[in-house]
């Protein structure tokens, strides 16, 4: 990566996926970071084996924006350890330009922005930019940096006294003083407020159009959304899904319907099933039993209101073609009470990871 010495801001902090490099994760070019079959395992307190990571494959190319979107646990900064060379896989192996991670770190392909730590609190910015500078034989020069990442105006203050948008800006100086090829962030912009957010990913957005290819981690669903150009879904050490950003947002193009059934009760307190098998498939994706209390992925059947020797049970259904669907159900059947509200990203996150969890199960229940 070549960086200018005037370059080039965007117009706005909050520019969309849209305005980065579009370079696809099937180029045929050779990938920058390769991670094959990686598994990591831990031992808990009772000596049982925990596996954080499990039997990952992840390819990056150049120029590629790519998050690792996940729940807290879901292995996210154990895979980040693992490119950064900070822990080894137990089984599997990662490499970054035909480099071991700790190699790629030593000759500097790689810049890291992580959760917390690195900064020493009582050393100014300018004295820490040039402190960490010494130890490059070669780097960005520290005026372009400043004008860059924006620090101007914080190059006297005492790292302790910027807030924890400013110190991820300094970390982010940092990460990119070697010049690198690949920047990894860890969470960057967890505690930070709407504001600082913005003018962070100002900065990344900046670095990505300039063509550095940038893999962060986040379990912000907008983040995911607005800047990268390909998600991969974590959950339980696990990959669920590798998906450039448009067709991982045309899974939640879709809408959730609810819908009551009454139905008698049998002398068990049992509900027969609504009579929705027929639905034709081009009108549902998918059918979740909602209880009474609206808990969603209920596993088990239970009438959620009863009166009168009558339940009501609630599902919802998430579909393409809503008005289809209420009309199938409103002229075949006794369905009433209907809501419609439009799927998100955190929908088709969680349907995933309910997926993921009954195959888990299955695979437990068979063994």
């Amino acid at each position: 990566m070549k960086v200018s010495s005037n370059p080039k801001k965007p117009s706005s902090a909050t520019e969309s996926v849209s305005a980065l490099p579009n370079v696809s994760h099937t180029s045929h070019t050779s990938p920058l970071l390769r991670i094959c079959d990686v598994t990591k395992q831990f031992r808990s307190g009772n000596r049982d084996v925990v596996n954080a990571v499990k039997r990952v494959n992840i390819s990056l190319h150049r120029g590629e924006v790519v998050a690792i979107l996940g729940e807290n646990g879901a292995g996210k900064t154990t895979l980040i350890d693992m490119i950064l060379g900070l822990t080894t896989p137990t089984s599997g192996h990662i490499e970054v330009l035909g480099h071991s991670p700790r190699d790629a770190i030593r000759v500097s392909k790689i810049g890291a922005v992580l959760q917390t730590g690195g900064l020493l609190p009582d050393v100014a910015v300018a004295d820490t930019l040039r402190m960490i500078a010494s130890g490059y034989p070669e780097h960005i020069a520290i005026d372009q940096l400043v004008e860059q990442v924006g620090l101007q105006d914080l190059l006297d203050r005492k790292v302790g006294k910027c807030s924890g948008g400013e110190q991820q800006r300094v970390k982010f100086a940092l990460a990119l003083l070697g010049n690198p090829e690949l920047i990894v962030l860890d969470e960057p912009t967890t505690g930070m407020d709407p504001s600082a957010r913005r003018e962070f990913w100002a900065g990344i957005h900046a670095c990505a159009q300039r063509g550095t290819t940038i893999l962060f981690t986040t379990h912000y669903m907008d983040e995911a959304e607005k800047f990268a150009r390909r998600i991969v879904m974590m959950h339980k050490g696990n990959v669920l899904a590798d998906l450039d950003t448009q067709s991982m947002l045309a899974l939640a193009q879709s809408a959730l319907v609810q819908a009551s059934f009454p139905a008698e009760v049998d002398r068990q307190g049992a509900t027969p099933l609504p009579p929705t098998a027929a639905v034709p498939d081009n009108i549902i994706d998918e059918v979740t039993e909602i209880s009474g209390l609206k808990q969603k992925n209920k596993s088990l059947f239970e009438p959620s209101a009863q009166e009168d020797n009558r339940a009501v049970r609630t599902l919802q259904f998430r579909t393409r073609e809503p008005d289809a669907l209420i009309r199938y159900l409103v002229t075949e059947t006794n369905a009433c009470n209907f809501t419609v509200q439009k799927a998100s990203l955190d929908d088709v996150f969680i349907s995933m990871q309910r997926d993921a969890e009954q195959s888990m199960q299955r695979d437990a229940e068979q063994s």
